[in-house]
């Protein structure tokens, strides 16, 4: 049988209905969850204000990354993204691999939000369990994302814009609180940066050990390379797209982190167990640590709508390029398709449950597996990049936008991730979930060579 030829565009079965704005929007939703909101105090607790270089560290890497996706992308738009240009770069086996495990991923992190959004409204309504919340979440999520691409694009654009206002806030309230703006709260000055056994109190181990926790942060981002495929002119609006977000995802994260690490000790309990909570309860102002948690839910749920919008995109890439089974590439008539939205819900869904029935073993172990996903999927888009233009420079292709930098930049790049992923193999933790997602990577490429055998047979 002969390989399904690889699409470039999106398909008449999807619509364009995403406009640059909204798609900016979910890409801040995919980025901006539980990992800024409650994981940043761990990084903080790890490096103390230092972490602020682990964050432009790995904000260097990510902005190299966006640009190379937004080359690729504006060149062929695709819906499967970083997983058709690897199989563009490198072949049908890589392209395979790096879109399934994106898929697993997601429905993992699904499960995960869906969990973790649940457990945070079951301490408000102690009468209601958590499962039936969830299946509240899910429900209400499915829908929207059947709703057609134009609808869900509005709905994310407005749950994820509550983030951005929220964070905002969050950032004229810190400034105010440093500058002694506040009646009846002395200011705070920047003397936290330096005080406390200083900027580094654990050196460049400790940056080290935070960057890790820190790249996997900015996971999300690249839903704008899949999303783009559905805009009215990929070409054009990718570079301006990975621009704004990238802009907005550095000046929230930066400026949240500063404000957190200015305002409190880096090392108050406070801060590790829940650094904005703890920056708001120093206003004394009754009621705040209600509104953060409700922010902390609003972010998840977004997040949560985001990743089901990308998990059911690259299964339907995947169907298309004849990598999943064809059902996959069913599209309602408002372009949706459906059976792959249906089927990243249920797998997710089936992921809740079994962390139900088994708590504290299931999800924590699928996470595991899964956590170090976004340095296999940064690498194979780095990677991909290369390859793929220095073939349109070799074969005089015009590119309607080029990264700047090349092959420099795109080198840097991939010399930065490779010295992550030489720290996670260091941490023992890390290196755990690191060698269980190469392992999973190794399994689906396997997988993907032996169905190619086959089909040629």
């Amino acid at each position: 049988m002969t390989e399904v030829p690889l699409t470039t565009t999106t398909t008449k079965g999807l619509q364009h209905g995403l406009t640059r704005r909204q798609i900016s929007m979910m890409g801040l939703g995919g980025a901006i969850g539980a990992g800024l909101f409650v994981g940043s105090g761990q990084a903080i607790g790890i490096a103390g204000p230092a972490v602020l270089v682990s964050y432009l560290i790995a904000g260097t890497v990510v902005i190299l990354v966006m640009a190379m996706l937004a080359e690729m992308v504006a060149a062929r738009p695709s819906s499967g993204a970083f997983s058709s240009f690897a199989q563009r770069a490198m072949g049908r086996s890589v392209g395979s691999a790096v879109g399934w495990l994106y898929w697993i991923q997601l429905v993992v992190v699904i499960a995960a939000e869906a969990t973790g959004a649940a457990g945070i409204i079951e301490g408000w309504v102690p009468g209601i369990p958590a499962w039936l919340w969830v299946l509240i979440f899910v429900a209400a999520l499915t829908a929207v994302n059947l709703f057609g691409v134009r609808n869900y694009g509005r709905f994310e654009f407005w749950f994820a814009a509550i983030k951005v206002f929220a964070i905002i806030a969050f950032l004229v309230v810190g400034t105010c609180a440093i500058l002694g703006f506040i009646p009846g709260v002395p200011a705070t000055g920047i003397g936290n940066l330096v005080a406390h056994d200083g900027f580094a109190p654990y050196g460049i181990s400790g940056i080290a050990a935070a960057l890790l926790i820190v790249v996997f942060a900015f996971g999300g981002t690249e839903v704008v390379a899949i999303a783009a495929a559905e805009s009215d002119d990929p070409a054009r609006n990718i570079a301006r797209i990975v621009r704004e977000v990238m802009v907005r995802i550095l000046v929230f994260y930066l400026g949240s982190i500063f404000v957190i690490v200015a305002v409190l000790p880096w090392n108050s309990p406070d801060v590790l167990d829940g650094p904005f909570s703890a920056v708001l309860a120093t206003l004394r102002v009754p009621g705040l640590d209600l509104v953060m948690s409700l922010i902390v839910v609003m972010a998840l749920l977004s997040a949560m709508n985001a990743n089901i919008y990308g998990a059911s995109r690259m299964a339907y890439s995947l169907g298309e390029r004849g990598l999943a089974p064809v059902a996959s590439t069913r599209t309602s008539d408002k372009g949706v398709p459906y059976v792959a939205v249906l089927a990243s819900v249920a797998f997710g869904f089936v992921t809740v449950v079994l962390n139900w029935a088994f708590p504290e073993t299931v999800l924590g172990l699928l996470l595991n597996i899964v956590g170090s996903t976004v340095l296999v999927i940064w690498t194979a888009t780095v990677i991909s990049q290369i390859i793929l233009r220095r073939r349109a420079d070799r074969d005089g292709e015009e590119l309607p936008m080029r990264m700047w930098g090349f092959p420099w930049l795109s080198w840097v790049a991939l010399a930065l991730l490779a010295v992550i992923i030489a720290l996670a193999m260091i941490d023992p933790t890390a290196r755990t979930q690191l060698l269980l997602t190469l392992a999973l990577t190794a399994a689906l490429l396997g997988l993907a060579r032996l169905t190619r055998d086959r089909r040629a047979q």
